[in-house]
């Protein structure tokens, strides 16, 4: 079953259960695979739809943090809410023990010393941990193994 199959009959359930915030954010998830589809014009493989949610994943988080500091509460529940709907679509998240494991040997296996080199460090980590880990603390734990804080 493809992606677009799959979010049609979510969309489904959630009419049938008249959850409304579910089904927004299917119905958004459903139009971003539509819109990706007609721009590559063919159908996403299940590594493009998990970047595709990693996308969506990393909008919702910085818009959380902007509305927290503009005191909306209200908004950041709401977006909290959807935040938890499209992290079902993800695979399950490695710990930060395990991305911290997983950042001490790439920084071994590249033989990287110093900030200059955390692209490379990058360049190892991140196909291992593609939606499985999120980026900004991948980033912060390369920064601190490599000393650059």
């Amino acid at each position: 079953m493809n992606v677009r199959e799959d979010l049609t009959k979510q969309i489904a359930t959630a009419m049938k259960a008249k959850d409304k915030v579910r089904l927004a954010v299917l119905r958004m998830l459903l139009s971003s695979v539509k819109y990706k589809e007609i721009e590559q014009k063919s159908d996403l493989s299940d590594e493009e739809f998990l970047q595709l949610i990693s996308t969506t994943v990393k909008q919702r988080k910085d818009s959380i943090e902007q509305y927290k500091t503009g005191g909306r509460k209200d908004l950041v529940e709401k977006e909290e809410a959807e935040l938890e709907v499209v992290m079902e679509f993800l695979p399950e998240q490695l710990s930060e023990d395990e991305v911290r494991a997983i950042v001490e040997d790439a920084v071994k296996s590249t033989g990287a010393a110093s900030p200059k080199e955390m692209g490379k460090v990058m360049g190892a980590i991140m196909p291992k941990v593609k939606g499985k880990a999120d980026g900004k603390l991948i980033q912060d734990l390369v920064k601190k193994a490599l000393g650059a804080e």
